[in-house]
């Protein structure tokens, strides 16, 4: 019976052990697949906010864009306007001119409130190719504008940091 019970033992030992060794398997098995679940969820979750980011992104350049059209199709207009202050000032009818100024300020202040800016060019500046927008080139009247700009033709605006149009310059050589 000595022998019974000790071939027992070993075989609930051994058992035991395959037990534990299955169930340490399938531990391991579980932990594998929650860490790859795991990696799976932080990769979809990077995406997402990668999706997030970028339709905020296009949202805000599609608004840039929309606006950009209707500011640029302004910009003749606000020529317009200055035109016709400066002919109105060369004439005797200042309640007339106060009027176009007053309507022609509220124009501006309404493309300046979209983001519109004057680009400040002057005579003596240096002219780049990247910011100005060459219409001719007349001989220097002094050795100091030779690449220079001379004169500003037509005045260059920019939409927030984008160039919607650029100064038409006169150029020395």
């Amino acid at each position: 019976m000595a022998k019974t019970n000790s071939k027992k033992n070993t075989k609930n030992t051994s058992a035991k052990k395959r037990n534990q060794e299955d169930l340490q398997n399938k531990i391991d098995e579980l932990t594998s697949e929650v860490e790859k679940e795991k990696d799976q969820f932080l990769r979809l979750f990077a995406e997402f906010e990668n999706y997030k980011k970028r339709t905020s992104k296009e949202r805000l350049e599609l608004y840039k864009t929309a606006s950009q059209e209707v500011v640029t199709a302004l910009l003749a207009v606000v020529d317009d306007f200055e035109r016709a202050l400066a002919e109105m000032k060369k004439s005797e009818k200042q309640d007339q001119l106060q009027g176009i100024e007053l309507i022609y300020n509220k124009l501006i202040d309404i493309l300046q409130n979209q983001g519109l800016a004057k680009m400040e060019v002057g005579q003596g500046d240096d002219f780049d190719a990247e910011l100005h927008e060459a219409i001719t080139q007349i001989p220097a009247p002094e050795d100091k504008l030779k690449g220079k700009i001379v004169d500003v033709v037509g005045t260059g605006y920019t939409l927030g940091e984008k160039i919607i149009r650029y100064p038409k310059v006169v150029v020395g050589n």
